[in-house]
């Protein structure tokens, strides 16, 4: 009987082997690489897009329908998406959970443990609606704020899976091929305070294991959770000097290309 249960544990295993295949990139890059931006503030409308347009390069913007520029400048954001940049949904409030330590900030009335999962999916669902009035496009991917699934103790998220071609909503970690591949549990690196220096690491670390990488940024030299102008213009700099080796677009469009290749 243990020599059985030894042969099926490893013929999944060589199974899995088998079904795993290394992503392929387009021009024949060594690296995906998606640049995702959270909460619609000023400092990337200010500077982000104008230095992504300057270099040719295309990312994501999450988008919460109360975010600081909005609707002051959503003419801005419409003009960003007819430049190629994704509108990613990010939810209607920016609601969390509360809980855990630095939740403090949390408003009562914005407090996900307070609301429940068909609530928050009736939020996202008109965000998608409001995001399309502004870009035209019905595919789009969703970043949870704060990463939390869950309202009321009850998971939100995968009723929206089929709105979505994927979720930005995993710890960090570089994804490398077909069998790692769970679209709507993506994962992303919170770059926040990070030098040049360690953003093109990373990026180069991605290209040496033929893999897709997310940044996740906030601000850029203002606001929360930034990192300085002088870091992320080092990386923009990086990745458009070596186009040939990194592949930097939307998360739509990369996670529908990977989709494509894993048969998903």
């Amino acid at each position: 009987m243990k020599n059985k249960l030894l042969a099926a544990a490893l013929g999944l295993l060589l199974s899995a082997a088998a079904s795993a295949a290394p992503f392929t990139w387009p021009g024949g890059a060594k690296a995906a690489v998606s640049l995702g931006y959270d909460d619609a503030l000023d400092s990337q409308l200010d500077h982000v897009i104008p230095a992504l347009n300057q270099r040719g390069l295309r990312a994501s913007f999450y988008i919460p329908i109360n975010g600081p520029t909005l609707p002051a400048r959503q003419h801005e954001w419409k003009a960003a998406a007819a430049a190629g940049h994704e509108l990613g949904n990010h939810s209607l409030f920016h609601s969390c959970s509360a809980n855990g330590p630095g939740r403090t900030w949390v408003q009562p009335h914005r407090d996900l443990e307070r609301q429940t999962a068909a609530q928050v999916q009736e939020q996202v669902i008109a965000a998608n609606t409001w995001l399309q009035s502004l870009d035209g496009r019905t595919r789009r991917t969703f970043t949870p704020p704060c990463f939390d699934l869950t309202a009321g103790g009850q998971d939100f998220a995968k009723a929206l899976q089929p709105h979505f071609v994927a979720f930005r909503a995993a710890p960090p970690a570089l994804t490398t091929d077909t069998a790692q591949l769970d679209p709507y549990a993506m994962p992303a690196y919170f770059v926040e305070g990070w030098t040049g220096e360690q953003l093109i690491a990373l990026v180069e670390k991605a290209a040496a294991q033929g893999a897709m990488v997310s940044l996740l940024f906030h601000g850029v030299g203002a606001e929360h959770l930034s990192v300085t102008r002088e870091a992320h213009d080092a990386l923009l700099d990086h990745l458009a000097k070596n186009k040939a080796r990194f592949w930097t677009d939307s998360m739509v469009n990369i996670m529908e290309n990977l989709r494509k290749q894993a048969g998903r």
